[in-house]
């Protein structure tokens, strides 16, 4: 299988959400509740709101199979914002792919730490790309409590 990386467009929205939800409803799903998976990925995602924000960070969008199978974005902070990757392909190295591409940007933007807050389900993940935890943290989105890690790497 072919991974290819490419900028985020805004032409891509629509394809990132649609990843986005169902990967948080398939994926996470052994970690969270339903009513926490709903918090978290409802239904109505503010598709303007999201693409600003892409838009705005250093966004990088995976196709594997000309399919777009993940994504992740960074800020200029060095705050690690997202990180999903399409449920069929899964453990398949999109997530690695994606991670070395935020981290060199990183590096070229003199941020010598990135932290990100993880869910249950990607602290494992993020801990074999050599991030450390740095604290547990119970947050509320949309309603709904949720258990996450705040974790950093530096580089």
């Amino acid at each position: 299988m072919e991974i290819k990386l490419r900028y985020y467009s805004a032409a891509d929205i629509n394809s990132i959400i649609e990843l986005f939800r169902g990967t948080v409803h398939a994926v996470n799903k052994k970690d969270y509740t339903e009513a926490q998976l709903n918090a978290w990925a409802p239904q109505n995602i503010p598709a303007e709101k999201w693409n600003q924000k892409l838009l705005s960070h250093y966004t990088i969008v995976a196709e594997c199979n000309g399919q777009l199978c993940g994504f992740g974005d960074i800020d200029v902070t060095g705050y690690f914002d997202h990180l999903f990757v399409h449920k069929d392909y899964q453990g398949c190295g999109v997530a690695t792919k994606i991670v070395t591409a935020i981290e060199t940007r990183a590096l070229e933007q003199d941020n010598k730490r990135i932290t990100v807050n993880v869910s249950i389900t990607a602290k494992t993940f993020f801990l074999k790309q050599g991030y450390s935890i740095i604290k547990e943290q119970s947050v509320v989105h949309n309603g709904e409590t949720f258990t996450n890690y705040a974790m950093e790497k530096l580089i």
